[in-house]
This record gives structure tokens, sequence and C-alpha cells, in this order.
């Protein structure tokens, strides 16, 4: 199991950097850098590199087809170990590799697609959604295979605890933050639309629709702030298993550095290198908060003669 868990992390890994890169290429305006041709570039596979828009495009691409390579292959792994404990049956790793495996497949798909539609608001937010649920697959994988605070689960059964369903929540609204961060940053003149943080050029009720979109992705966020902030303060009193604890508290951490980015990405004018880093730090939070939504549902197998509610 500990060959599977480690080839898990590393697919996971990987494909973080996949969907971090895949917000480079839409902040750089890169998306038709390899104009409307998909998998090949200008109808090449090895153009010339002599324009940014390819060099960020067709890297995007290249990471995207390790990427379903490595997935492949923790198939195969996973497949060929299948009669070793805890890898087969409805909470082995195999499943949740195969789930994996589906959503590379659909992912690279939607690409094509949103390259064949001239990279809308729409087709990117959906493949921005399915990148985000592949990263959660792969996560469930390096989970079943005991890596992310999974061991937590050997020997337990899952409960609609409260715990697990504060969670679950804070996960739901870390992926719709996410996927109104997308959006905001597709559709003409939204992200620009709010100068000043926290307010919305200093109004509490933004009058222009693209000022809706970026008003209601903050909105979210400090809501996702408030929530996870009454989530660590609760597990601390009831005493939650270290892994919850644990995961919480970097949820936590992850949020307040997402919050000063975002106040600085906007003083300073949307940088790129800036908005990089905010999709980077929104998705590792929409992955952590997954990952404590897993863990906690078996919280109470870690806390002797504490009931499930």
């Amino acid at each position: 199991m500990k060959a599977l868990r480690r080839l898990a992390y590393s697919t996971l890994g990987l494909a973080y950097a996949l969907i971090v890169f895949g917000a480079i290429v839409r902040i750089s305006g890169s998306g038709m850098g390899c104009g409307d041709h998909w998998p090949r570039c200008f109808g090449r596979w090895f153009p010339s590199l002599d324009q940014p828009t390819v060099v960020i495009e067709w890297t995007h691409r290249l990471i995207a087809a390790i990427t379903v390579a490595m997935v492949a292959l923790l198939v195969l792994v996973a497949f060929s170990k299948r009669g070793e404990p805890g890898v087969s049956g409805p909470r082995g790793v195999l499943r949740a590799a195969l789930l994996a495996a589906a959503l590379v497949v659909l992912q690279a798909l939607l690409g094509m697609v949103t390259v064949r539609m001239g990279n809308t608001a729409w087709a990117t937010v959906a493949h921005l959604l399915n990148g985000a649920l592949l990263l959660a697959a792969l996560a469930a994988t390096v989970l079943r295979a005991g890596g992310l605070g999974g061991r937590i689960a050997v020997g337990s059964t899952a409960a609609r605890t409260r715990a697990a369903r504060g969670s679950a929540a804070a996960a739901a609204i870390a992926l719709v933050t996410v996927l109104f961060g997308g959006l905001t940053a597709k559709i003409p003149g939204a992200n620009t639309a709010c100068q000043g943080f926290p307010l919305c050029r200093g109004s509490l009720l933004p009058a222009l629709p693209a000022q809706h979109v970026q008003f209601t992705h903050r909105i979210l966020a400090f809501l996702l702030f408030f929530h996870v902030l009454g989530l660590m303060i609760g597990f601390a009193r009831r005493r939650e298993a270290p892994a919850v604890l644990a995961l919480v508290r970097v949820a936590f951490v992850l949020i307040c550095l997402q919050l000063v980015i975002a106040a600085g990405m906007v003083e300073m004018h949307l940088p790129p290198a800036m908005r990089s880093l905010h999709e980077a730090d929104g998705i590792a939070i929409w992955l952590t908060l997954f990952t404590l939504a897993w863990v906690s549902r078996f919280s109470n197998a870690s806390a002797p003669g504490r009931a499930a509610t």
C-alpha cells in the first residue's frame, strides 16, 4: 500500500500543478495560444516556441498529457494490487482511482471544448469545476490509501456527525467561491469592477452586473472565513480527532492568507503574479476542506464516549 500511496500523492501533486497552470493560461491570455487546434498546437505536436502565449499553452497541454498518463498508471497499479486489503471494494483505492481516470478524460475533452468555443466564460468555468472534482477524486484516492489523515478511517464507520456536516458545508462554499473566482476572471470587466477592498468602490450595494459577480465572490469568501473560524473553535472545544483539528487549522490559515492576497491584488491593480497566487491558494483551500470533510466523517471513532449526532 505504501507504493500505491506514494504514487497517488505524486499524481495529486501533478494534477494540482495542472489546475494552477490552467489559471496561468487564463490570466496571461494564452488560452488561444495554439489557435483553435486541439490536441495539437497549430497543427503540430511540437510547435515553434517563439511566442510566450504558445509556450504557456503548449506547456499546459504537456502537463495535462503527463497527468493523464499518471492517472492511468495509478489505475493500473491499483488494479494489480486489488487483492490487498483496502484496495478493492466500495471504500477501496481502486474505485477512487477509476473515478479520477474518468474525470481526467472528461477534463481533456472539456479542454478541447473550451478551445473550440474560444475560451468563453461558461466553458472555462466548467473546465475549472471538473478540475476541482478531479483533485477531489485524487485526494480521495490518497485518503483511501492512508495518506492525508486517511488512516483515521481504518476499522471505523463513516457517520454524519456535526463535524462532518459542518466540514461538508465548508467544502461546498469553498468550491462555489472558487468557481465564482473563475467566472470573475472571465466575464469582461468583472475582475476590475470593484476597486478597493473589502467593499466594492466603497459601496455595500454595487450597481453594475460585473460588480455583482465580483462582490458575490467576496461575500462567499468572507462567509467561508467565518464558517471555518466557527468550525475551528467548535472542533477545539469538542476535542475532535487530531487529524481533524490539524486540517481545519491549515484551512483557516490558507483562508487568512487568501484574504491578504486578495486585498494586495486589488490595491496593486491585479498584477498577474498575484492573480496566479490567488488562484493557487484558492484551489489549495478547496483541496484542504474536501480532505477535512472526508476525514471528519470518521472523527467519532477517535473520540471514545462521544456519540454521533
